[in-house]
Order: structure tokens, then C-alpha cells, then sequence
């Protein structure tokens, strides 16, 4: 069902991104990765991994290993929440996953050199492009998959990503920016996409902080939706290649349904599902969700079900 959205894709969209990872596929990673004896346990051995993103900013992340592996081993990165610090990603990796959970600039580890708060975050250098906080948000989640394809464990052609609102709109982002390099991905209740619609939509946080920032700065309204516009989950969408599949709850008031229809409408995708929970709200019908996304993901980076196997 395709609804009418006010987004509107810049003309130098795409020149705007590829400039943006041609500079931040310039810099080193400079990865490290320390096992925690006391997180790991006998089926997941578990890592804390530090590595460089834009801006000169070092980023955190969980990584997890199962602990006994044959082979190179598909894998998952973990996206998080607006208001979410990553959890430790053990559970997939006893399914069988090397598994990464990120936590971009401002969260929790990777908050010594950058951290505007939440409220905050959302419109911190909101009117220009170059230094809006997600420019390096979206790179710090880049990185993350850069790191999973860098290790000698993972099979770098069965990388996944998954996440659920803010973790679901980085799962957008970054499946359009890294595009054929990724595997498959699954976003629940996306956020970050329709951010003009959104606020018109509703009037719950995060993304009532754009109607704040609106109302303190009127004369901003302009540039504010010019910088929006490069960071619009909905102008990511046509550069997604990947199987993927969204799941929206229809009474969801943070992440308005009508925002998600309008992403998966512009999923170049041909291979896209689109699950909506009727009775929902943010959290995307997740009790029931989540068999349908590990069989998506046991198909598609294990080769579970195909024809020709892993």
C-alpha cells in the first residue's frame, strides 16, 4: 500500500553519500578487540571492540563469538535504539553467528568524545548536512559492518543487519550505503524515515525534538528539512539491493505506520516483505516477529532451505 509522503530525495543524494564513505573508506579502522573472561561463557566467547570512525571518534561495539566454530560463520550486526545502549549480542551467537553490536557516538563506551544527550542527539548541527550528527552516525553503524567483513570468522558475503526502531532505521541506512555487500536485512518499526511526516504525525519523542527545535528556531523550518532530506530512511530506500523484510505495528505513535508504508514503497528491493501488526504498537508485533526473522535470516545467511545449501 503505497501512501503520499512530503520526503523529496536531493538531486546530489547519492553524490553526497559516496563523498561521505569515500572519506571514511580513507581512514584505517585501527580495530581492536579485547575477550572479557567475565561476559564470555562456554558456548560464546565474548569481545569488547573499539575502532575509528569519522570526525576522529572512536566507537565501541559487542562483539560475540560462538565458541565452538568450523569454518567461517555468517553474521549479524545488531543495530540499536534511539534511547537503547547495546546489549551484549549472545543469543545469536549460540545460533550459530559471529555477531556485532554496535553502539554509534553518543552511546554508552562511545560517548568520551562526543555526547550532545538524548533529548538532543536528534537535532544536534540539524541545518547543515556536513555536520549533522547522523552524517557520523550513519558512518559509525558503516564501520561496524566494515569491521564484520574485515574478520577472518566471517563469511564476508553473508552479512545480515537487523534492528528495530532507530536500530531499524540504521538497518536502512546502511543496507543503502554498503548496498550489494550486504546479505539481507530486517528493520522493525523504522525510524528515521518520513522525519517531516512523522512530526506531523505525532507528537511523541524522540521525534517531537524536531517540533521543539522548530518552534524555538521558526526561521530554521527551511534548512532543517534540506539537511533531513540526505538522512531520510525513504531516500536510502531505492539504493537497497538486498532481500529484506519490515515489520510495522498499525498503532504504533512513535514510529507512525504511514512513514514505514512509504519507506517500503521505496525499497528497490524486488526481493522485499513487508509484515504489518495489526493491535501494535512500537513494538512491531515482536512476540510474533521474531520466528519469522530468524527463519529469514537461518535462510538467507545460513543457506538454510535453499537449494544449494550454504
Amino acid at each position: 500500500m503505497a501512501l503520499p509522503t512530503s520526503t523529496v530525495r536531493p538531486d546530489d543524494f547519492d553524490p553526497f553519500w559516496e563523498g561521505v564513505l569515500a572519506a571514511a573508506d580513507r581512514l584505517p579502522l585501527n580495530a581492536t578487540m579485547e575477550r572479557l573472561p567475565l561476559r564470555s561463557d562456554p558456548k560464546v566467547d565474548v569481545y569488547e571492540v573499539h575502532y575509528d570512525s569519522l570526525d576522529g571518534i572512536r566507537i565501541a561495539g559487542w562483539y560475540c563469538l560462538p565458541t565452538r566454530r568450523h569454518g567461517p560463520l555468517p553474521a549479524l550486526l545488531q543495530l540499536p535504539g534511539y534511547l537503547q545502549d547495546p546489549p551484549i549480542p549472545k543469543a545469536a551467537a549460540r545460533d550459530g553467528y559471529a555477531t556485532f553490536g554496535a553502539a554509534p557516538r553518543g552511546k554508552l563506551r562511545s560517548r568520551a568524545q562526543f555526547d550532545p544527550g538524548y533529548p538532543g542527539l536528534l537535532t544536534d548541527n540539524i541545518t547543515d548536512r556536513n555536520t549533522y550528527t547522523y552524517r557520523g552516525f550513519y558512518i559509525d553503524a558503516v564501520r561496524a559492518f566494515d569491521f564484520l567483513r574485515s574478520r577472518p570468522e566471517v563469511r564476508p558475503d553473508r552479512i545480515g543487519l537487523t534492528g528495530s526502531s532507530q536500530g531499524g532505521g540504521l538497518t536502512i541506512a546502511v543496507a543503502g550505503l554498503r548496498g550489494e555487500q550486504v546479505r539481507a536485512a530486517s528493520a522493525g518499526a523504522p525510524y528515521l524515515c518520513g522525519f517531516m511526516d512523522a512530526i506531523r504525525l505525532t507528537r511523541t519523542y524522540p521525534y517531537q525534538e524536531i517540533g521543539d527545535y522548530l518552534r524555538t528556531f521558526p526561521d530554521s523550518a527551511d534548512a532543517v528539512r534540506d539537511t533531513l532530506g540526505y538522512f531520510d530512511g525513504i531516500c536510502f530506500g531505492p539504493r537497497i539491493s538486498c532481500p529484506i523484510i519490515v515489520n510495522l505495528g498499525l498503532q504504533d505513535n512513535i514510529c507512525p505506520p504511514e512513514t514505514g508504508y512509504s519507506l517500503f514503497d521505496a525499497i528497490g528491493s524486488p526481493d522485499k516483505k513487508l509484515y504489518p501488526y495489526d493491535g501494535c504498537g512500537h513494538d512491531a508485533g515482536r512476540a510474533l516477529h521474531e520466528p519469522v526473522v530468524d527463519a529469514f535470516f537461518a535462510t538467507h545467511l545460513k543457506g538454510e532451505g535453499e537449494e544449494n545449501g550454504a
